[in-house]
């Protein structure tokens, strides 16, 4: 029988192990621990399982269950593993001791008891030192644990792993912020430095321990932080660059670039893509010959490329930001989380890149291949999510193999295994038994009987849907970026502002004030209309000035002389208003004629109006009306005029006002506060300092 898969969960109350196909049980000897596990983690090689409590860290043998060790370490944040299963590291949230100097929180341990020496106060720690960062804490080991490694300022150091007290050999680079040890035989290393005054980014590959000159190099510009993704054997290394901001305003994300690199030096390049937007995902085919791309606006694109950068085949246009590879290579994943809808799909690539099916797993915000290749894990996780969190299992021919409900999962993995120990065979046939966890799930699931599609207006229905409404795979017009990050009349909603449209009103200028380079012609029939009426009243005004019927200095409109008090904006914005009163000509309609003429029947005659005759009920005015006054005269003489004199006697007159207000608060039985009475206190001081300015009560 062969060796059943397995794969470890935890969860707000504990942490547990099961064996997956075909078994789906838990593990026989495996005590379940519970309380407050903050993590947990397999080792590389597989053989063990490690979690931390506050107290102490804990392995196991991850076949049986059995307990290996237990380490005496506090509150650990972090474990991790030595590839070949013989160290445990562990990091722990940085502190300072009694003399304040910084605590060795990143502690290396042995996992295999050894000897223990007369003195020695701790169990098989190899090595200490102090990482502040959470980000990169793990120390990188070469594949055959040789060397281990780890980044500090300007430097990369290098140890023996059995002796981590000394400092083997250093690789000293300026300005070096982030590095990946190669996995395969060849000790090979990638260094990262970021742009700095204006010079550009650069990644360098050393063979270890010729640190004197890179074997390859490659700079580039746009690289604000990178991923260093090596190829299982360790021969070519994927170099994703991003900045912080994209200085065009395409995206709010920044910008993404791809490079390949050789170990040896003899090859290295950008990747091209030939559709505009961010790089989603990018990983290796575990044959280190190719390697698949998820890039562009949505939907997205996804090419698989060989070592030579040469795209070798694309996939059609979906929703999709996620790929990987079976472990055999056999078969690869694109699927959509986070913000998707979760559909993954699944192709064979030794048949032509044939699809198998599409498996809808919605709200999955993890997504593993089993070491058998021929199950995907998929789960929900807090805190993204904390409702329906729980685990299934599918088969790679797209049915539901097992399902587990669970409350507050937070971290769910397989057990590492080697290929040889599942060969492949024929993954498709024959298809498995589902499990009756599977079998209950999918029998309260609810299948739509007609497919929901997107909501449409009654006035929509039964037309054809315009292209600028359809995705780009699904034959719409494909998205454009113009550098807007707004709304706009592009095809698909992000193109260059446009002006507001008024239903039945007459198309405005494309220039917005009416100043292009064809005069007249560019303008709309009211806008030269508004135009010649500001001409003829600023040729008015000029020529009564010149025959001296405006004095000099004063504006043209007697309004402003009566309204001082109206800003200079609203004043000019006067002129500009359109007149909305009638004509002396323009026949008022006979509702309102025939209200006032019944309004003057019963009123009488109109006040103002001393000489007039009666005429069948209308009054005639039969001398001109007076002429209105004079405008009066407003102008206000500031209280905060006067020398510097004159403003301090009306602030020490004022002062003994309030004084004199409070003496007879005081008088008529009221309690003053504090403040008051040190006030009244001041009263002398005041008059004598008013004396002293030669005021006289």
């Amino acid at each position: 029988m062969a060796v059943p898969t397995q794969f470890a969960y935890r969860t707000l109350k504990g942490i547990g192990i099961l064996d997956a196909a075909p078994l789906y049980e838990s593990l026989p000897a495996f005590e379940k621990p519970e309380g407050n596990l903050r993590c947990c983690v397999y080792s590389p090689c597989g053989r063990y399982f490690a979690w931390a409590s506050p107290e102490r860290v804990t392995v196991i043998d991850a076949s049986v269950g059995h307990v290996i060790t237990s380490l005496n370490a506090q509150n650990v944040y972090e474990l991790g593993f030595s590839p070949l299963g013989t160290f445990i590291i562990t990091w722990q949230r940085p502190a300072k001791d009694d003399n304040g100097d910084a605590v060795k929180n990143l502690k290396v341990w042995r996992v295999i008891e050894e000897q223990l020496h007369d003195g020695e106060d701790e169990h098989n720690v190899v090595g200490r030192f102090v990482q502040k960062s959470q980000t990169g804490w793990n120390l990188q080991y070469t594949f055959d644990e040789k060397y281990c490694a780890r980044v500090v300022t300007n430097e990369v150091q290098f140890y023996e792993s059995g002796d981590l007290g000394t400092v083997w050999n250093k690789l000293r680079v300026e300005g070096v912020s982030d590095f990946a040890v190669s996995p395969g035989e060849n000790h090979s290393i990638a260094v990262f430095v970021p742009e700095r005054k204006g010079q550009p980014a650069a990644v360098k590959v050393f063979n270890v321990p010729n640190f004197e000159a890179p074997v390859s190099q490659k700079n580039f510009f746009k690289g604000d932080k990178v991923q260093l993704k090596w190829n299982d054997q360790g021969t070519s290394l994927i170099v994703l660059a991003q900045t912080e901001v994209d200085k065009s305003g395409k995206s709010y994300y920044g910008e993404t670039t791809l490079y390949l690199l050789s170990a040896n030096g003899g090859f290295d390049s950008r990747i091209d893509l030939d559709k505009e937007g961010p790089i989603h995902d990018v990983t290796w085919s575990p044959n280190s010959q190719e390697f698949g791309v998820v890039y562009g606006y949505m939907p997205a694109k996804t090419t698989i490329f060989n070592t030579r950068a040469e795209a070798t085949h694309n996939f059609a246009l979906a929703p999709r930001n996620t790929i990987l590879f079976s472990p055999h290579g056999r078969f690869v994943l694109v699927a959509g989380f986070g913000n998707l809808a979760g559909q993954m799909d699944i192709y064979d690539l030794e048949k032509d890149y044939h699809k198998i099916c599409t498996i809808e797993a919605s709200n999955a915000s993890v997504c593993e291949w089993s070491p058998d290749g021929k199950h995907i894990l998929t789960a929900t996780t807090s805190p993204r999510l904390r409702v329906d969190n729980g685990v299934r299992i599918w088969h790679v021919g797209g049915g539901l193999m097992y399902n587990e409900e669970l409350q507050e999962l937070y971290h769910v993995t397989w057990r590492p295994q080697s290929t040889t120990a599942h060969p492949l065979e024929d993954p498709l046939h024959p298809m498995p038994t589902p499990h009756a966890s599977a079998l209950a799930y999918l029998g309260t699931v609810k299948t739509p009987s007609k497919p929901a599609g997107a909501y449409r207006p009654p006035g929509a229905r039964g037309t054809t849907t315009p292209l600028a409404f359809m995705r780009e795979d699904q034959g719409g017009a494909a998205y454009v970026s113009n550098g807007s990050l707004s709304l706009g009349s592009g095809v698909n909603g992000f193109g260059k502002p446009r002006r507001r449209d008024v239903p039945g009103a007459e198309a405005a200028s494309e220039d917005p004030l009416g100043t292009s380079a064809d005069g007249d012609e560019a303008l709309s029939k009211a806008a030269q209309k508004n135009k010649k009426k500001r001409e003829a009243k600023k040729a008015k005004d000029a020529a009564d000035k010149a025959a001296g019927l405006i004095p000099s200095g004063e504006g043209s409109q007697p309004a402003q002389a009566l309204s001082p008090s109206r800003s200079p904006e609203r004043r000019d914005r006067r002129g500009h208003e359109r007149n909305r009163s009638r004509t002396d000509g323009e026949p008022r309609p006979r509702s309102q004629q025939g209200r006032r003429e019944r309004s003057q029947r019963r009123d009488g005659p109109p006040r103002g109006f001393h000489n007039q005759d009666i005429r069948n009920g209308n009054f005639i005015n039969t001398h001109h009306p007076t002429p209105p006054p004079a405008a009066p005269d407003l102008t206000v003489t500031s209280p905060g005029g006067g020398t510097p004199q004159e403003k301090k006697i009306r602030a020490l007159t004022k002062k003994l006002r309030a004084i004199d207000d409070l003496k007879m608060r005081r008088a008529g039985g009221e309690t003053l506060e504090g403040t008051q009475i040190k006030k009244m206190a001041t009263e002398e001081s005041v008059r004598r300092e008013l004396e002293g300015l030669g005021y006289t009560e």
